[in-house]
């Protein structure tokens, strides 16, 4: 199955089009759209955040470039062997993903980074279509509990069956592991809920699975 990604021009979401309306006049040079998918689809590892960031992926159209969450994010995925060069915040840095792929539950910035439950459903199909386009996908991170919970709702699983918490994993119905971490936000890593090494341990636990 092929993997069609939201039109530039995507319209299906109100609030989000007209956030990103006044983005583009207020910053014309930058990304302002639905932000792509990074990596092959081959891989067999998908990385899942809920949104892009607004002065990150939707100014840069890479996710978790550009932003706090990327400065954790890239150079532990290259620790372990999951990437390689050199991050340096932009969409040009030669910056390459093996047998990795990111996404996000909803592909346009949203005010306040909160998407709304309705905005979360609308852009599900895009999710349920990479997934399916995914013939190698034996691992799932989910960045955060909407992550978390975006995906259970794109497999069909029940919310209550496989609860979110940091460094677990859950072996849904389909046979793919659901890896869960708490996200790599400012917020997260400045209060001490996440640690390199806590985020570390999570790769480490993933990695076997993905051979």
């Amino acid at each position: 199955m092929t993997f069609t990604p939201p039109e530039a021009t995507c319209q299906l979401c109100p609030r989000l089009v007209e956030f990103r309306n006044d983005n583009q006049r207020q910053w014309p040079d930058w990304h302002n759209a639905p932000v792509p998918s990074f990596g092959s689809l081959d891989a067999s590892l998908l990385v899942v955040g809920l949104a892009p960031g607004l002065r990150g992926a939707n100014c840069t159209g890479r996710p978790f470039t550009g932003d706090y969450a990327g400065d954790l994010l890239y150079p532990s995925l290259k620790a372990f062997g999951l990437a390689s060069g050199d991050y340096q915040r932009r969409p040009d840095d030669g910056f390459v993903l093996k047998n990795t792929r990111i996404t996000n539950a909803v592909r346009c910035v949203p005010p306040e980074n909160k998407p709304t439950p309705a905005e979360q459903n609308t852009c599900r199909p895009f999710l349920i279509d990479e997934l399916q386009a995914m013939p190698n996908l034996r691992v799932i991170l989910a960045l955060g509990l909407i992550a978390h919970n975006a995906v259970l709702s794109t497999m069909k699983e029940r919310k209550v069956s496989f609860p979110f918490a940091h460094g677990a994993q859950h072996r849904l119905g389909c046979g793919i592991v659901l890896a869960d971490s708490y996200h790599c936000s400012r917020y997260n890593v400045n209060t001490g809920r996440l640690t390199e090494e806590m985020f570390h341990q999570v790769l480490r636990n993933i990695s076997p699975l993905l051979l």
